[in-house]
């Protein structure tokens, strides 16, 4: 299963994503809902980095599923919007394939 958790301030500024794990809903290479989690995660990670500059540091791990990006610093309403999209497209996975792939987490530090 992967764990998604997103972090916000008490005030709901982001503060981190962090991806774990790979979804398990088939063999590697066939496996449409990990594809489907990491197109999301990484296309907006890439265009967090490209189309906003976000201020973040990203960290990853490919054979275990792991990707942390942190952010340093608060975020424009561009890199807000893209990170929404990526939940809500995440809440989708949730609801087409159900919590035994991918579960959501929200954290408030």
């Amino acid at each position: 299963m992967t764990t998604i958790t997103i972090i916000k301030s008490k005030n709901g500024e982001y503060k981190e994503v962090i991806c774990k794990g790979h979804a398990g809903y088939a063999d590697a290479g066939n496996d449409i809902v990990c594809c489907a989690i990491s197109m999301l995660v990484i296309n907006t990670i890439n265009s967090l980095d490209e189309l906003t500059n976000a201020p973040m540091e990203v960290s990853s791990n490919e054979e275990n599923g792991f990707i942390d990006c942190l952010f340093t610093e608060s975020l424009n309403e561009g890199s807000i919007l893209l990170l929404d999209s990526m939940i809500l497209g995440l809440q989708n996975v949730v609801s087409e394939y159900g919590t035994k792939y991918l579960k959501l987490k929200f954290k408030e530090v």
